[in-house]
């Protein structure tokens, strides 16, 4: 568990209690029972700010997913739809409204909350459509950086990256800035800001010139951040399209974790019960939550998948050892040995038994009551144990085919810089074979990185061999990864990424994955550009890469904030810094890890909390910029 958590310096439960005061706050305007018409996209981020339990306190009643046509019946007062500022979502939400059955008595009161922000434009779409007088009610509610564990926040912002460097659309900017000022409102103002890239650049601005607006939201607070750092995405496109090999990345790479959530096959989770074979099989996916609130995944969720097995192994024998009763210890010795062997599933003993036996050889009520008062940590800890040992069973399966090896392997070529010029082999038989589009799309986009941009005869046998087997609609995607810069021409005719490499350290043939010493066992090698530069930030400061800097995209800067008299940080011997990193454009959970890795670091001297647009991986990052032409059907 990172240093930060336990150390309760940074308590982001503050942020979530002031997105429920809103809530609570709109809620109460409307008065009487009510039913909630839902944007879907929303629902899993207020899922981490407000239960259900919440809402129904405040007379919500009935809860609907918006889609065209009628809304479903529901003896309510008001009708209240939560959804996002698009033009799309306006026309379900006219067609709702307009279909509203006027007769009928009592008439409803609708209501409409906008999140992050209202809309000019989506309210004078309303008004075309004749329907804005309907609403009673016509707010905003300020969602901008939701609490996704104890030092990870996200925006959520699926589009953010495609609207900064594909449509020069600075929105997601505007939320970010406006985020920032929320958590400096409530965490104090941040002293000193740093910053790499365009969109990081505009940020800084933004925070500025709100400040200088809002003379006011100066406030008296202890500051508890230090240092803020602002990260563009494009400053580092490596990162993202490289396979991630934690036990957190990998389940996301291959699964994708929604708002916290993963859904899984459930037949290996599946209860195995003597005598009824495969029958009954679940067909449900299995959905986890995952965060550090579970003991055991706060522990492995950040190492690399290869040290994660001699974990629960270790627990598995814990575990058997704390349910062994006193008598019958050839049986337990037996069961031991074949969870920690097979780690298939976790045979769940006789309780009844356990307690039986354990109660025979107490000597007092008191040791009783101590063995029952342990049993349910004892139960949930199995379980959790049994669930990881399913998930890394899935994981392995995939990471032990030839394909994820070949996969992996031209990958780590190409960060260690080997044959990054020319045609690959690999990348050409996959096409051949009509592999998966996002896979490919990953491949040459990581060549063309690693490379500073590829030869245009090697760049446009690629595209052509795309086209050709995929279909011609997919030219558009082709365009936007060239615009993001991730596929593009070699134009200065130099490749800059072996200079990059060297100086900043970013391939460790040496990696220890099981006790690392650096932040390259995320990627079993490759140290992620984005946190080595947050790492020498720290220590020993930029002025030291001042070369490789300039050789990345975008200005880099700094800036210094004021504090009142009296609240600047007279820092204890010891004690660490706090460093805010905000990566725009999204952010890997491997990156998360290294974050977490320095913080834990005993010379390391800071701690890190994370904020971004958006949680990514390299596949859902290559869909966000996929257009999705269909093909003409001729």
């Amino acid at each position: 568990m990172a240093a930060h958590l336990s150390s309760g310096r940074v308590n982001l439960t503050l942020l979530r209690e002031a997105g429920r005061r809103e809530l609570r706050e709109f809620l109460d305007k409307c008065a009487g029972s009510k039913a909630i018409v839902w944007d879907e996209y929303l629902t899993g981020p207020f899922g981490l700010i407000a239960q259900y339990s919440l809402l129904k306190e405040h007379e919500v009643e009935k809860m609907f997913t918006l889609k065209p046509g009628r809304l479903p019946q529901a003896d309510v007062k008001n009708v209240i739809f939560f959804v996002r500022p698009k033009l799309e979502l306006m026309d379900i939400i006219t067609d709702n409204v307009l279909r509203e059955d006027r007769g009928r008595s009592p008439q409803r009161d609708f209501h409409i909350l906008f999140v992050p922000r209202r809309s000019l434009l989506c309210e004078q779409w309303l008004k075309e459509q004749g329907v804005l007088g309907s609403f009673i009610h016509r707010e905003q509610y300020s969602l901008d950086l939701i609490p996704f564990d104890g030092d990870l926040l996200s925006m959520e912002s699926e589009s953010a990256f495609k609207e900064c460097y594909l449509e020069s659309d600075q929105t997601s900017l505007y939320h970010a800035a406006k985020g920032l000022m929320t958590l400096q409102a409530l965490y104090g103002t941040i002293p000193q800001i740093f910053g790499k890239g365009e969109c990081a650049r505009h940020v800084a601005n933004m925070m500025i010139r709100m400040k200088r607006e809002f003379p006011g939201s100066q406030n008296s607070i202890f500051p508890v951040f230090d240092t803020l750092l602002l990260l563009d995405r494009n400053v580092d496109l490596l990162t993202p399209l490289a396979t991630q090999l934690t036990y957190e990345g990998l389940i996301d790479e291959i699964y994708g974790i929604q708002n916290t959530y993963v859904k899984l096959p459930p037949e290996k989770f599946a209860p195995k019960k003597q005598g009824e074979g495969g029958k009954d099989l679940p067909t449900e996916p299995k959905k986890l939550q995952l965060n550090s609130a579970e003991e055991l995944y706060a522990e492995i969720r950040d190492k690399n998948f290869n040290a994660v097995g001699s974990v629960l192994s270790k627990k598995a024998k814990i575990i058997s050892a704390a349910f062994e009763p006193k008598g019958n210890t050839d049986l337990w010795t037996a069961l031991r040995a074949e969870v920690c062997m097979v780690l298939h599933h976790i045979l769940a003993p006789n309780l009844g038994h356990c307690y039986h036996q354990e109660r025979h050889h107490a000597k007092t009520v008191g040791e009783i009551k101590q063995f029952v008062s342990q049993l349910p940590h004892m139960q949930a800890a199995r379980s959790s144990l049994a669930n990881h040992t399913s998930i890394a069973e899935l994981i392995k399966d995939i990471t032990t085919s030839e394909d994820f090896f070949d996969n992996l392997t031209v990958e780590q070529e190409f960060m260690s810089g080997i044959d990054t010029d020319k045609v690959n082999n690999y990348i050409e038989d996959c096409i051949a074979q009509k592999h998966p589009l996002i896979k490919i799309l990953r491949l040459v986009c990581l060549q063309s990185v690693c490379n500073s941009g590829l030869k245009q005869k090697v760049l446009d046998h690629y595209k052509r061999e795309i086209l050709q087997t995929y279909g011609y609609e997919h030219i558009l995607t082709l365009n936007n990864l060239e615009k993001a810069g991730l596929l593009k021409p070699q134009t200065s005719g130099r490749n800059n990424y072996p200079t990059i490499r060297k100086t900043l350290r970013l391939w460790m043939d040496d990696v220890n994955e099981q006790n690392p010493n650096d932040i390259s066992y995320v990627y079993s090698g490759y140290a992620p550009l984005s946190v080595r530069l947050a790492q020498l930030l720290a220590r020993p400061g930029w002025r030291s890469i001042e070369e490789v800097l300039k050789m990345l995209p975008g200005p880099h800067f700094e800036e210094r904030q004021q504090l009142p008299t009296g609240l600047q940080k007279k820092r204890q011997h010891g004690e660490n810094r706090v460093t805010l990193v905000f990566f725009l454009g999204g952010v890997t959970y491997a990156e998360i890890a290294a974050l977490r890795f320095l913080s834990q670091m005993e010379d390391g001297g800071t701690e890190y909390v994370i904020a971004t647009t958006k949680l990514i991986n390299g596949t859902s990052w290559i869909k966000s910029l996929m257009e999705k032409l269909e093909p003409a059907p001729f």
